[in-house]
């Protein structure tokens, strides 16, 4: 017990995985795909993934790290965010509870996920007893926004997501509802960097697909290297919360790694970190310590 258990999605985006998986690999004790026996999308749509893609992933676990997980993850009666939850609740009983469960989408790619390990060992208590003390970790999106041949357009303002807990309760998606600890740790995220064809797949599949604005789709085909400093307000479900948009010169992953480590305007501040964990460690303090499953995990 108390491994570094890591767990992704195995569908339609499968050929992310290919650079979400490198980064973690080393400090991983075992990582889980987790695929839908059908190849059905949340939605109930099929998919299909070629089988040079299992090759790469038997090429590239040279460790024998790596499981696959298929179980019936589509149930009809319920809609896509609620078979999202069902699915990630069903994976982190899978990657066994009493581990450091942390689930990472197949489009976020960790600039230090070994920083961000070191970090969550710190709080290795919190395994003893889950149920009763549950707890999860949220590190930061640095969201990549639309690839260009000259280089990316990013959001220039890191967001918060939730990546690791103790205990698999989920209430929505990733959220399990109980206390927050934030680290410094800067994940690009490559949700909305892709062509327009793939992120139209991605947009009709996705758990959030009854939340998207009218206008996003719209901003996004039209954003380039010359207009992305007049782009307002581009988020997919409310707008505002992505108020501007930025630019990286190129479209070498080691290069922007390197220019997103040493960008100021995307450090999170240290006194930032500390009122936000402190606010969640007082939000919870008084908080009755009881896990409370969703009906549709059952089904």
């Amino acid at each position: 017990m108390k491994k570094i258990q890591v767990g992704f999605l195995l569908s339609y985006d499968y050929e992310l995985l290919k650079k979400s998986i490198p980064p973690v690999y080393n400090e991983a004790d075992t990582i889980f795909l987790a695929v839908d026996k059908e190849y059905r999308t949340w939605s109930g749509n099929k998919f299909s993934i070629p089988d040079d893609f299992f090759d790469w992933l038997k090429a590239f676990d040279v460790d024998k790290k790596i499981e696959i997980y298929a179980d019936n993850f589509y149930v009809p009666e319920l809609n896509a965010i609620q078979n999202d939850t069902r699915e990630r609740h069903m994976l982190g009983n899978k990657m066994g509870i009493g581990n450091w469960l942390i689930q990472i989408d197949s489009d976020e790619i960790f600039i230090d996920f070994k920083s961000f390990v070191t970090n969550l060992r710190k709080y290795d208590s919190y395994l003893k007893n889950p149920a009763q003390n549950p707890i999860q970790f949220a590190a930061f999106h640095v969201n990549v926004y639309k690839y260009l041949p000259e280089g990316i357009l990013y959001i220039d303002k890191p967001s918060k997501f939730l990546v690791a807990t103790n205990y698999p309760n989920y209430k929505y998606a990733k959220n399990t509802k109980s206390r927050i600890v934030y680290f410094n740790s800067l994940v690009l995220h490559e949700g909305l960097a892709r062509t327009e064809e793939d992120l139209k797949v991605k947009l009709a599949n996705w758990g959030h697909k009854h939340e998207i604005n009218d206008t996003f789709l719209d901003k996004w085909k039209m954003a380039n290297a010359q207009n992305y400093k007049d782009l307002k307000d581009v988020f997919y479900l409310d707008a505002d919360t992505w108020p501007s948009v930025g630019f990286f010169p190129s479209n070498n992953l080691s290069e922007i790694k390197k220019i997103v480590e040493n960008d100021a305007t995307l450090t999170i501040p240290a006194t930032k970190l500390f009122f936000r964990n402190f606010g969640q460690w007082f939000k919870h303090l008084f908080k009755k310590k009881k896990p409370v499953f969703e009906s549709y995990f059952e089904l």
